[in-house]
């Protein structure tokens, strides 16, 4: 996997791009805090029949934010130009983990002819509840003393809250937690998004209600899936999203965490296909 970086208003943004030039793209989108090194193992497992494209989220992974204050809207808006300055010109497969999720939404909401279809991975915006962690991140002040304190242990909690398979908190994704956490934009950049998001009390309903409607109303072609044992955004999302989004296709991953895309990543690429090929 070949990670480049493209300019995109000025800003550093990488990408990563598998497959077939000419195939069609599916864009990978992942969650707060993290990077498109999320996605790895599904570019492997895609690229034989699609063009693979995962980015970072403007401001996140090694990314450069983007001028202006971080926002759904203004990720959202990241990732169009990005997709822009790549030459994707025709609509995507949007598969969004977590608040990459969020971001897939609003993408199709802005411009609803930009997607063909849209996978959700244990994303957010189907629910108020969200791990104790990220709410104290929302206090005010407290978040950023916290963040200043990040330090191999507190790298290694935040690996082990995503998987089941401990096997998966990995010497490289721990050492890649602190190398992201030590870019100087980068601990002021997760909390302005996040406390745009949400608060101690979890995540703010407004934006939910408003773009679950929108993206109900639209309708594009949906897959929800999430992981049984999802210690970020639980389990129980899954019973929201089927009430909000009835004519989606639904599956649950037993025992399985917040990132299904690498927890069962074989499992998750076929689910993934076959849902791609109906779209």
């Amino acid at each position: 996997m070949t990670v480049r970086e493209v300019e995109v208003h000025g800003a550093r943004i990488r990408a990563c791009e598998t497959g077939d030039p000419d195939a069609p793209p599916v864009v990978l989108l992942h969650g707060i805090a993290r990077s498109l090194e999320d996605w790895a193992p599904q570019h492997e497992r895609l690229a034989d029949e699609y063009r693979v494209i995962s980015v970072d989220l403007p401001g996140f992974g090694l990314s450069d934010p983007l001028p202006g204050a971080p926002s759904l809207d203004s990720l959202a808006a990241g990732v169009e130009d990005t997709l822009a300055v790549l030459g994707v010109g025709r609509p995507v497969h949007l598969m969004g983990n977590s608040l990459g999720g969020a971001v897939a939404m609003r993408m199709i909401c802005r411009e609803p002819g930009l997607a063909r279809s849209l996978t959700l991975v244990a994303s957010a915006g189907f629910g108020r509840e969200v791990t104790l962690a990220l709410r104290i991140l929302a206090i005010p002040g407290l978040g950023r003393r916290l963040m200043r304190r990040f330090d191999r242990r507190a790298s290694v909690q935040v690996e082990r809250s995503l998987f089941v398979d401990r096997a998966l908190v990995t010497e490289e994704r721990v050492e890649f937690g602190l190398k992201v956490a030590a870019r100087p934009e980068y601990a002021a950049h997760f909390l302005t998004t996040a406390k745009s998001l949400g608060g101690w009390r979890g995540v703010h309903p407004r934006w939910r209600t408003e773009l679950l409607a929108a993206t109900k109303e639209i309708g594009p072609p949906t897959l929800v899936v999430w992981g049984e044992k999802d210690l970020i955004l639980p389990a129980a999302h899954l019973d929201a999203a089927r009430a909000a989004l009835p004519d989606a296709d639904f599956h649950l991953f037993p025992r399985t965490g917040h990132m299904p895309q690498i927890e069962r990543a074989d499992e998750f690429a076929g689910l993934a296909k076959e849902f791609l090929k109906k779209a």
